[in-house]
């Protein structure tokens, strides 16, 4: 499998996510983690080539200009070697420990196809109390509009298969609507409970009221591509 992390100016946090990620998954064998710097302007990109030391299944990847979190993601999960996709911040806020449980999980649904998409829901969060206002409001909207039976449809922990994710739309925003766009093609939703931390170092990249602009219009997108897009329940050959 693949773990997949976007960064942006993280540099005091890209060893310590690093050594956490190696301890976590130790027992998981064989994996690989993919970083992938949008564009950085600090030494992100030095501290995750050094980081190789602590964590040799890493590789780097980056772009040499800010092209926005979903970007990021897709150009990781392209340049990904595994059959499943785990996603996590590079902010130390998720606990890579809880990545072997996601897995177990979409592994228990068999080999099915399209696989399941598995959600880590942050029951507590970590952040302060616009945020987590913000978070709770656009949660509770998406979840309203798009139907998507999500009560976290922004977690930055989520599993899935990579040509399951490969076959939908791109689009910057996209990453926070996950769980509707891959129901509708077809995949099972499983929402875990997860451990949701403070970050460690620095601060977030986004605002609420940056978020909340474009997360309104892509909203609307989600909602017409759900209108216009139709997808076999079972496809056959004779």
């Amino acid at each position: 499998m693949t773990i997949v992390a976007a960064v942006l100016n993280e540099a005091e946090n890209i060893r310590p996510v690093c050594i956490e990620i190696a301890t976590s998954l130790a027992g998981l064998e064989p994996y690989e983690v993919v970083f992938v710097d949008d564009g950085s302007t600090d030494a992100t990109v030095a501290e995750l080539i050094a980081a190789r030391d602590v964590l040799p299944q890493l590789r780097v990847v980056s772009h040499d200009r800010r092209c926005g979190k979903s970007a990021a993601l897709r150009t990781g999960i392209e340049a990904a070697h595994g059959i499943w996709i785990a996603t996590i911040d590079g902010d130390g806020q998720d606990d890579p420990r809880e990545i072997v449980s996601m897995l177990a999980l979409a592994l228990e649904t068999g080999p099915v196809k399209p696989g399941p998409l598995v959600v880590g829901v942050r029951l507590k969060r970590n952040d302060n109390l616009s945020r987590r206002f913000a978070t709770r409001f656009a949660n509770g909207l998406r979840r309203r509009l798009l139907n998507d039976g999500c009560p976290d449809t922004g977690a930055p922990m989520k599993l899935f298969r990579r040509d399951d994710f490969l076959q939908l739309p791109q689009f910057e925003g996209v990453h926070r609507f996950l769980p509707a766009l891959f129901q509708h093609y077809g995949s099972a939703l499983i929402c875990k409970p997860v451990h949701h931390r403070a970050r460690l170092h620095g601060s977030s990249k986004y605002t609420n009221l940056n978020r909340a602009m474009v997360g309104v219009r892509d909203m609307m997108g989600v909602m017409w591509l759900q209108s216009r897009t139709q997808v076999p329940q079972r496809v056959t050959e004779s």
